[in-house]
């Protein structure tokens, strides 16, 4: 339950009024209108939060339209509500407007706006609650900590990262990965090449020789590329170099819930800064994150399920850059197979071999 005499957080970099009244407050709405990554990153400090509220308190969440199904496949929200416009801000703010008097008649007692912009800062000063506190968009902590420190800003007791989530329909996973080659025995590894520029990815071949080495040492691995038509060329090279009972591709085939739901099943995520990524770790799948030219201290993922190597002992870094000015992404190329491989066996704890498939080995 939530712990209303905890000492009341206050932080510089926070803006918000705490809730002090007795008792738990009745109705809290959370917002979040960034992209997927953004959006999933809220879900394992709302669900603590979710956990330590009595049954009584009503725990709503605004987004944006092209975020809203992740937080609707979980058991975490009494109600979702969207923001249409799809990335025109225009045309958002008009839909939140439109928004504003259904909110109202909520009564929300706390807000929680863990998106601070324009369109955010709006709908919670149109529906005046007693309590609120405001995203801190200027400080280099990773975002799940900032993420974590807002709710506690809003005086709502200590948080922390609950990765524990009921699915509404927690067999969709298993069935899209058995429809598409998973033998359902073999311990599950996605691979996905993703990040948005050449200054962030991976070299191919690297995840390649990757998974070739996994495999070496357990042979009883499948490797999955999911996600958008986006990565589908760079999907069919690895899979096309890989032995044919050896990959699962996904790519295409599934929505976002979809992809959170096959990802419960797996053991082990290697990303580039991507969504994927943060719906891995967020999820307590042991998550292996690589940054180049991106800002590992505000995307990199948390807890001790998670590990990244990232370019920050490099002047250049981060350059935030499309291209890299030196052409050779020395950023990313320099980490070997064996550095990455290594890591991830650490975060599996394959000497232990205690976790998930691999645990009858």
């Amino acid at each position: 339950m939530i712990n209303l005499s905890d000492p009341v957080f206050s932080d510089p970099f926070i803006p918000g009024r705490p809730w002090l009244r007795n008792g738990a407050p009745g109705r809290i709405l959370a917002i979040r209108l960034q992209a997927t990554g953004d959006t999933v990153i809220t879900l394992p400090y709302l669900q603590d939060l979710r956990r330590r509220l009595p049954a009584s308190t009503r725990l709503d969440f605004l987004t944006r339209e092209e975020t809203a199904a992740i937080p609707r496949s979980v058991r975490l929200f009494d109600r979702v509500f969207v923001i249409r416009g799809k990335r025109n801000f225009y045309k958002q703010l008009c839909f939140g407007l439109i928004l504003i008097p259904a909110l109202w008649w909520r009564r929300y007692d706390v807000v929680i706006d863990l998106q601070n912009n324009l369109i955010s800062r709006l709908v919670r000063k149109s529906i005046a609650p007693v309590s609120w506190s405001l995203f801190d968009k200027t400080s280099s902590r990773p975002a799940g900590e900032r993420t974590r420190l807002t709710i506690e800003a809003a005086g709502l007791g200590v948080t922390r990262l609950d990765t524990d989530f009921a699915l509404k329909h927690p067999g969709t996973g298993r069935e899209i990965l058995l429809s598409h080659g998973w033998d359902g025995r073999s311990g599950l590894v996605v691979l996905n090449p993703a990040a948005a520029f050449v200054t962030r990815n991976w070299p191919l071949q690297r995840y390649v020789e990757f998974a070739r080495q996994w495999r070496r040492r357990l042979p009883d691995t499948q490797f999955i590329l999911l996600g958008t038509r986006f990565i589908a060329e760079k999907a069919t090279y690895i899979l096309g170099m890989l032995d044919k009972d050896a990959g699962i591709d996904l790519v295409g085939n599934t929505s976002p819930s979809d992809a959170f739901s096959v990802l419960q099943q797996v053991t082990l995520v290697l990303s580039e800064d991507s969504g994927l990524m943060h719906m891995a770790w967020v999820s307590g799948i042991p998550t292996m994150a690589l940054f180049g030219g991106s800002r590992s201290d505000w995307a990199r993922p948390l807890g001790p399920h998670t590990a990244f190597l990232d370019a920050g002992d490099l002047p250049c870094a981060p350059c935030m850059l499309e291209r890299c000015p030196y052409g050779d992404v020395h950023c990313m190329s320099r980490h070997s197979v064996e550095k990455v491989l290594e890591q991830c066996l650490r975060l599996v704890d394959i000497k232990g071999v205690s976790r998930g498939p691999y645990a009858r080995l």
